[in-house]
């Protein structure tokens, strides 16, 4: 079998933005193809050592094995990971137990499982219809328990305003008061119709690692994905089920052309949800 590598991403620092092109910023920043049938495909930032992905069964088993990037014999042998599926009911087999995730559920699995495999559920469909799993992973220190919540059974929190296009529910699922982990902080974020802002006012997390998936957007419809210093903003154009790094230093906020659902996840120096640093519109440039 021909050893699985997973592509790196290194750190940048604000410095460097003024001198990006458009395809700079998305080869450093974009994860444009998170979901490929059957496969397992990740990504290795090296900001705070994350690894983030998707797994897509496409009506096989995918097992989760070790890459030399992270010096494993087993993925989770010095690790954690979130798993969120955002396609078709799913299957996760972790060293025999097996957890059953629809659309929406998270899935959390502490360092030291040393068998994981994805699976469609018995009688779904498999394909574009089937479950797609997206997952982020953090080093960790200690073993957590392992940890299903289904959709809507996290901390909601109700957000934003109508008149100002950001009436949006948030999902908070592994975090200090929910599911317990050593680094990561996760949730799922669905924005009412007619409201396209997410996270605006903007703000940063100069503590944390911040990455986000962007789905249920339709196909012809695009977010605007705002990064970069307060005082020296880029974007990305993105599209359904594509990923975007903003490490600790940039903002992040976005717009879409339609209304859409995305997962946050971080993972850093501390948990705390609101240990943020707020970029004001009228900071923006």
């Amino acid at each position: 079998m021909t050893e699985q590598h997973i592509p790196q991403r290194y750190a940048t620092n604000p410095a460097q933005i003024p001198g990006m092109t458009t395809q700079d910023l998305r080869d450093t920043y974009l994860i444009p193809d998170v979901f490929v049938p059957g496969e397992i495909r990740l990504t290795y930032t090296h900001h705070d050592r994350i690894v983030l992905g998707g797994a897509v069964p496409a009506g096989g088993v995918l097992e989760l094995g070790g890459y030399p990037e992270i010096r494993s014999d087993y993925f989770l042998e010095h690790r954690e990971v979130g798993i969120i599926n955002v396609g078709g009911t799913g299957t996760v087999t972790a060293d025999g137990e097996v957890y059953t995730l629809v659309k929406g559920a998270c899935l959390y699995l502490g360092r030291g499982i040393q068998a994981v495999s994805f699976a469609d559920a018995e009688g779904s469909d498999s394909g574009e219809a089937g479950a797609q799993f997206y997952l982020f992973s953090a080093p960790a220190h200690t073993a957590y328990p392992a940890a299903l919540v289904s959709p809507g059974e996290g901390t909601v929190r109700e957000l934003g305003d109508q008149l100002t296009s950001n009436r949006r529910t948030l999902n908070q699922y592994i975090h200090e008061n929910g599911v317990k982990s050593c680094q990561i902080v996760m949730g799922v974020t669905e924005l009412h119709p007619g409201s396209m802002w997410n996270t605006m006012p903007a703000h940063t997390h100069d503590r944390r690692t911040e990455c986000y998936l962007y789905f249920d957007l339709p196909e012809d419809a695009r977010v605007i994905h705002l990064m970069g210093e307060r005082e020296e903003t880029r974007h990305l154009v993105i599209a359904d089920r594509q990923a975007v790094i903003s490490p600790s230093w940039s903002l992040h906020s976005g717009v879409g052309t339609s209304a859409y659902t995305f997962i946050w996840a971080m993972a850093g120096e501390n948990q705390a949800f609101d240990d943020m640093d707020a970029a004001p519109v009228t900071d923006l440039r």
